[in-house]
């Protein structure tokens, strides 16, 4: 049985085979959208348990992408954690006013990866 079913929005396709590798492997379902605004339609269609959202993505960027979900009445509670190598102050606080509620910079620690993975899961699931 899934831990849970998580859109991974991210359009370099070894980023998204690591990504998938750990999260099947610790009990997770993944499934991906190649730019942001796949993103947005998978977060719709598919309303999965957590949204993994790259920030710099071809077409609609993870910064739009987000706020678009967050917008939407029927994706604005999926949790969302930034995964990005985007690691300046400026570029975090921008993806957490965009409404992720957890940020991982690439490259990242798989051990670290997971935890927030969970504890974020953890936190929705108190929100409801």
């Amino acid at each position: 049985m899934s831990k849970g079913h998580i859109l991974v929005v991210e359009d370099n396709l070894d980023n998204y085979e690591l990504v998938r590798t750990l999260l099947e492997l610790n009990g997770y379902d993944a499934f991906l959208a190649v730019n942001g605004r796949d993103g947005v339609t998978a977060a719709r269609k598919q309303k999965p348990d957590l949204i993994l959202m790259d920030m710099a993505l071809p077409e609609m960027d993870g910064w739009d992408a987000t706020q678009r979900i967050r917008e939407d009445p029927e994706t604005k509670h999926i949790p969302m954690v930034a995964l990005t190598v985007h690691t300046l102050p400026k570029e975090r606080k921008r993806a957490l006013d965009a409404g992720v509620d957890a940020y991982i910079s690439k490259p990242f620690d798989a051990a670290y990866f997971l935890q927030v993975i969970e504890s974020t899961l953890k936190e929705a699931k108190k929100k409801r």
